[in-house]
């Protein structure tokens, strides 16, 4: 049965959002939060709340609502409610987003680490074949 926000008492919506912000709370490494976002959501949830921080981030940088719309191929509706809980005064879209930036400047692209070309996927099936070419790509990428 679906509950409505609006339907629940006060003291019982602080005890399931509470449960909820202390379960997130007692989390302590990347792997334990994606495994506990995996269990809780579907994939579609998960999706679409990663949609709504990159919305956040593109509004941040100053992109414009039809920019947006153009690359994420999301409504107006959407954009609009991001925008509204970033102006709101908790902070907490802006607090994440910077966090964001700050771990996703210090990774490589995803590019650098899977190489989906037919002779990179060769070499991922028979490592030991291409055993040369795979020390040569290290030492490449620690350069």
């Amino acid at each position: 049965m679906k509950v409505r926000a609006r339907n629940l008492k006060g003291k019982e919506k602080m005890k399931y959002l509470d449960t909820l912000y202390t379960s997130i709370e007692t989390l302590k490494t990347r792997e334990e939060v994606k495994n506990f976002l995996r269990n809780l959501l579907t994939e579609s949830e998960r999706i679409m709340l990663g949609r709504r921080l990159i919305i956040a981030q593109m509004l941040l940088d100053g992109k414009t609502y039809a920019e947006i719309m153009d690359e994420l191929k999301v409504g107006i509706d959407t954009i609009n409610r991001v925008h509204q809980w970033l102006d709101d005064e908790n902070g907490g879209y802006e607090k994440a987003i910077t966090g964001i930036g700050k771990i996703f400047k210090g990774r490589r692209k995803v590019s650098d680490y899977y190489d989906s070309s037919m002779f990179g996927q060769l070499k991922r099936r028979y490592p030991l074949h291409f055993l040369l070419f795979n020390i040569f790509d290290e030492l490449n990428k620690k350069k």
